[in-house]
Parts: structure tokens; sequence; C-alpha cells
């Protein structure tokens, strides 16, 4: 495996572009797919914004619902400054799910996009070496 491509379907693509680069300081480097989908770059992964309708058919034959719901995997973003990150993505249009919160390795805030996926912006203040324990 040499690439990791994040994907995330949005209802209305040109909103979903306008929040992205606007709430994470990233730029739009294409469009693929006759426009369908939006390449955004500025994280260490591409992510991939791609617009399907509500309504339309997802995994397991359920229909695409775009109001706020939960899923175990979600983004998060390593910042600088928590507080800058979630001011600039508040005036973007994000909603503030936990504020700013700190933590022994640093400072957590959960957020939500306008499209109903969450996401964390993460300050690390001592690094990974005090949350890791060995491997098995």
């Amino acid at each position: 495996m040499h690439e990791l491509m994040i994907n995330l379907d949005v209802p209305d693509l040109d909103a979903a572009v306008a929040f992205y680069v606007r709430a994470l300081d990233l730029r739009e480097t294409r469009r693929l797919f006759g426009g369908a989908i939006a390449e955004l770059a500025g994280l260490p992964a591409l992510l991939y914004l791609i617009e399907k309708p509500a309504g339309t058919i997802a995994a397991g034959e359920q229909p695409r619902d775009y109001a706020r719901h939960w899923t175990p995997m979600h983004l998060d973003v390593i910042v600088d400054d928590v507080h800058a990150a979630v001011a600039r993505a508040l005036a973007a249009g994000a909603t503030l799910e936990r504020p700013p919160a700190e933590a022994g390795w640093g400072v957590i805030a959960g957020l939500a996009d306008p499209f109903g996926h969450g996401f964390c912006f993460v300050e690390w203040r001592a690094g990974y070496d005090v949350v890791t324990v060995p491997a098995r």
C-alpha cells in the first residue's frame, strides 16, 4: 500500500468545498468525474469530496442522510493551535460539539461540518509518547 485517500460523501459539492477550504485551510486542486468529485490538498492525505444527493442508496442499502450522525470513523486534524482552528471552523459554518479541553497530552475539540460529519482538532503538546503503550 502506498497511498491513503479520504472520501467524504456530501450533498452539495460546492458548499462542501467552500466549507473545507475555509474551515481546514485546504485548497481545491481539481475536479474529477465530470465535476462530481473535488480533490482537496493540505492534509497529509488528499481529501475527496463526493457529491451524493440525500436519499440515494449508500452502504447496506441505507439511504444517505446528512443529518448529524455518529460514525466510528472520523477525521482527527492535528493543528498547532486548537483555539484558532476552532474559531476558523466556526466562522466557516462548523458546529462546536465539544469545546477545547485540556488532556495530559494536549488539547482536543469536537466539531461537526454542515453535512453531518464529525471531526476533531487535536493539538499535541507531548506527542504520542505520553499515550503509547508497548505493542503486543
